[in-house]
């Protein structure tokens, strides 16, 4: 008992000491970055402000290095995702909101149902926005150094959004990464794609819905979306179907996974032909449409025929799951029709 005392208290002590070195050089960090704060322009005030709030967040980076990988399938997934409280939930606020999103949706040429889609997705409607310091969730995983240039890149542009007034420091709050709001927008995308809808001079993405949501169909629009099109269908394969149509998994970056959807794209017509039917067996619809086959799974798990607008899902997140069930809710939003 007294030996396992002792390795305790040792443990402890080690502990101790690696963190009161780190929190050392963490604190040489921030003083490194506001010099480069400074060179870039930022004025003396905003640097010292943002950075007094910045503490190393060891929870954060325990976060970024331990992220979930339970094995999933979609049929796991969409149920525990897109649970039938949440599809309530979208439909029930769409209606209560319907006047603002159709406002939006004409506005931007983004059907409303795929903005309550996301915005139910990533921020359950506004509920979970995540409580994190941004400015010290940036700085510790910059300081954590696996991807330091992302969050740097990340750091600056969340001090420009503070010194352009959006938000208040005491307000600016995230995820453990830094996603912010109820768009759950990183700060590059936020000046990218954010938008003052109602026009109150500042772009609150935070509390104004109205600014959500035209901040989701700003970037569903700046990203090619095409409101004449849905997303796609879920539908099924032939037995012994050539896999060489199915859109190639596991690329490296976008623009290596554009390549692959570029080989797999084919018009509906050709599908057709290739034995492709929709999920209940009928044929394929009789349009001049193209769509990339999406195998999400393996070749036993569900198969989609995605259309250019699930590529701007997955411009958002890089992730069949994400991108699929971004479309499966927006179904759900719609039909039966509100």
């Amino acid at each position: 008992m007294i030996k396992k005392l002792v390795v305790v208290l040792c443990g402890l002590c080690l502990s101790s000491s690696v963190m009161a070195k780190t929190q050392a050089e963490f604190k040489d960090y921030i003083t490194n970055l506001k010099q480069e704060a400074i060179a870039k322009g930022y004025e003396a005030k905003l640097i010292d402000d943002a950075f007094a709030t910045a503490t190393y967040k060891e929870k954060v980076v325990s976060a970024d290095k331990n992220q979930p990988e339970v094995k999933e399938t979609l049929k796991t997934y969409l149920p525990k995702r897109v649970p039938q409280w949440k599809i309530d939930r979208a439909r029930k606020l769409y209606a209560e909101n319907k006047d603002i999103l159709e406002q939006v949706a004409k506005e931007y040429g983004v059907q409303a149902r795929f903005i309550v889609a996301l915005w139910g997705l990533e921020s359950n409607f506004g509920a979970i926005q995540g409580g994190h310091n941004v400015i010290s969730s940036l700085v510790t995983l910059a300081f954590d150094g696996r991807r330091e240039a992302l969050y740097k890149r990340q750091l600056w542009a969340a001090l420009d959004i503070l010194k352009s007034g959006h938000i208040t420091l005491d307000k600016f709050k995230g995820s453990w990464a830094g996603a912010m709001g109820q768009t759950q927008f990183m700060p590059t995308s936020f000046n990218a794609y954010a938008v003052d809808y109602n026009n109150d001079g500042r772009k609150d993405i935070w509390t104004t819905k109205e600014d959500a949501f035209a901040s989701i169909a700003n970037y569903l629009k700046q990203e090619g979306w095409n409101d004449s099109l849905t997303w796609g269908r879920q539908v099924q394969l032939p037995d012994n179907f050539d896999s060489k149509y199915i859109l190639v998994r596991g690329t490296k970056t976008r623009k290596q996974w554009l390549e692959y959807w570029n080989d797999s794209e084919r018009s509906l017509a050709d599908w057709q032909a290739l034995g492709v039917r929709r999920a209940d067996g009928r044929d394929l619809p009789n349009v001049n449409v193209r769509a990339a086959l999406v195998m999400p799974d393996d070749i036993n798990g569900r198969m989609y025929l995605a259309y250019d607008n699930y590529k701007v899902f997955m411009h958002w997140n890089r992730s069949y799951y994400f991108a699929t069930s971004v479309g499966y809710l927006s179904d759900k939003i719609a039909y039966p029709k509100i």
